[in-house]
């Protein structure tokens, strides 16, 4: 009879702490899953391995929740343990693209694209933790933290005209073995049939923790989570004590109210923009090719760093760090008072946003945050918007509202929905004044 840890007097909140801790694993392992099925929100997928592209920019038909207007997405979920990867850029030129590699927890752990590698294509191994074979010249090895890891890429598209040109350049990235078999994939591990409903989520975790374990630093917390059953070799959960049952139930509802408290973020600034610039700094200990590696982008403290991750799972799975992309959200006009399609607003750039690459501003409903249907078919607005009309003074004024602002002001008009919704500005290869804050968009202001 296998004996049990004792359940300490604090269990319910120890099991929140866990599925907090937790949450971005099964979160993430569900959807890097859901991309090789039907299963997937993202018009994008396919089987494990293999490089998958959309072919179209995103619109109001795409049920993924604050998609972009800017780019084609390229992905892959990758099972790594079957052997490595050999990875091929084609060259780019000036051409904005980004490949963000993403673990099972959700840490990004490498870049290859524009900001990191430039635009002159290269070969990438990507392995298993722990590879030891043979490197090809040439080529750069970058080991994911775990067997399963998602790639996901995205390539500056400059308006319908410019599909076909990424389209082609989408086809000359490539992705297979080294020795042209066909790569295999053991998939996510299977819990235990046996196991109650309620306990699903707990079973699920255990054997995706011991397939894909944290950082050895995680290690004391781990042990604390002992006594509920998440490091067992066999399943607690198949013939549960009641007492751990109501522990896990009540730690489960504990732990998901707390996630969405947290995924609301921060307050707003004195214009009302919430910044997303260091919402993606949890990952401290697995970084490599093409990120930043230094304590400005890592948040010190763990117990901030699990909690913030879990809440980026909830409101922004699988987003860039801020140095790649900077994510900026505005939900209330310069009085405070919740946008809505019902009034006119107006917002006016002195300055567009610094931006290496490129920014735009795309409109999203509320409570849903999907792309909103318009009859101009204009779901973003931004540099490379053709036709944009400057002030005299040289400043870009953006009309934000659900009926057209006039024929003379369509050229700069980003409708909304007639209820509720909430902007975000994308500043891709954001630069140094929106990396130190001294560059802060302004209000949006109320005109009718």
């Amino acid at each position: 009879m296998t004996t049990r840890p004792a359940l300490p007097d604090d269990a319910v909140e120890l099991a929140a702490q866990a599925f907090v801790y937790a949450y971005p694993l099964e979160y993430a392992l569900r959807e890097m899953a859901g991309f090789t099925t039907d299963h997937s929100t993202l018009p994008v997928g396919g089987p494990w391995n293999e490089l998958h592209h959309a072919r179209e920019l995103l619109g109001p038909e795409t049920e993924f929740v604050s998609p972009n207007n800017d780019t084609l997405y390229s992905l892959s979920s990758l099972d790594l343990r079957g052997g490595p990867l050999l990875l091929e850029v084609p060259e780019t030129g000036s051409r904005y693209y980004v490949l963000q590699m993403i673990d099972a927890w959700s840490n990004n752990f490498a870049y290859v694209g524009t900001r990191s590698h430039g635009g002159d294509g290269g070969r990438f191994l990507l392995a298993a933790p722990g590879f030891a074979g043979e490197e090809p010249r040439d080529t750069t090895l970058i080991e994911a933290p775990t067997g399963i890891a998602l790639l996901l890429g995205r390539i500056q598209v400059d308006g319908e005209e410019d599909l076909p040109a990424v389209k082609e350049l989408q086809d000359r990235f490539s992705l297979r073995r080294l020795d042209g078999s066909h790569p295999s994939a053991a998939g996510l591990p299977e819990p235990a049939a046996q196991v109650p409903e309620e306990l699903r989520w707990w079973e699920t975790v255990r054997v995706e923790l011991a397939a894909f374990p944290p950082p050895a630093e995680d290690g004391p917390l781990l042990a604390a989570f002992a006594p509920l059953g998440l490091g067992a070799a066999d399943s607690p959960y198949v013939d549960p004590d009641p007492d751990l049952v109501k522990v896990l139930v009540e730690g489960e509802s504990r732990g998901r109210a707390t996630i969405e408290q947290l995924a609301k973020g921060g307050k707003p600034g004195p214009q009302g923009w919430t910044s997303a610039m260091h919402f993606f700094d949890y990952n401290r200990y697995r970084l490599g090719f093409g990120t930043i590696d230094s304590d400005e982008w890592k948040i010190a403290d763990s117990q901030r760093a699990y909690a913030t991750r879990a809440a980026a799972a909830r409101a922004g799975l699988f987003g860039n760090h801020g140095y790649e992309a900077d994510y900026e959200l505005v939900y209330t006009d310069a009085d405070g008072e919740p946008l809505d399609g019902a009034n006119a607003y107006e917002l006016r750039l002195s300055e567009p946003p610094p931006a290496g690459a490129f920014w735009s501003l795309t409109m999203y409903d509320v409570p849903r945050f999907l792309l909103v249907d318009n009859p101009i078919h204009r779901y973003s607005i931004g540099d490379r918007t053709p036709g944009l009309a400057r002030d005299e003074d040289g400043a870009l004024t953006i009309y934000l509202q659900a009926d057209s602002p006039g024929a003379d002001k369509e050229s700069n008009w980003l409708p909304t929905p007639t209820g509720p919704f909430r902007p975000m500005m994308r500043i891709y290869g954001p630069q140094a004044p929106v990396l130190d804050g001294s560059y802060q968009l302004p209000s949006i202001q109320r005109v009718g």
